[in-house]
């Protein structure tokens, strides 16, 4: 059986999918991009500001779901330019401090409304 998970804390969908399921003990998030759930808009800034709040996005959505980042089984990073992945790796050691979960980090030609990361993840739920 799949549960939808839905929250205004994170972006709304922007297209026909759903922000997360929960299936069994897993999560299953869609990719998170930088928007800010309260005025719907894209944040300004490099990337690091992007990645700060795309990642406090995921968060969200994850603590919505009944998990944290504590409980993140595999995450994937889609990054417009890999010659930001220092800076992007900074912000997400915020966030991921220990038991860190699996990951995959790849560049992409394009991301939705050109932003300069997305991030998804698998999590267990509590």
């Amino acid at each position: 059986m799949k549960e939808i998970i839905s929250t205004d804390k994170a972006p709304a969908a922007i297209g026909p999918y759903s922000q997360a399921i929960k299936t069994g003990n897993l999560i299953f998030t869609s990719g998170v991009i930088p928007i800010n759930p309260e005025t719907n808009t894209l944040v300004e800034g490099d990337v690091k500001v992007q990645a700060r709040q795309a990642i406090s996005n995921l968060i969200a959505l994850l603590k919505e779901s009944g998990s944290s980042a504590e409980k993140v089984i595999k995450t994937t990073v889609f990054i417009k330019d890999m010659n930001d992945f220092g800076e992007i790796n900074k912000i997400y050691a915020e966030f991921f401090t220990e038991n860190f979960p699996a990951r995959s980090c790849v560049e992409v030609a394009r991301l939705p409304k050109d932003v300069l990361i997305e991030i998804e993840a698998i999590a267990l739920a509590e």
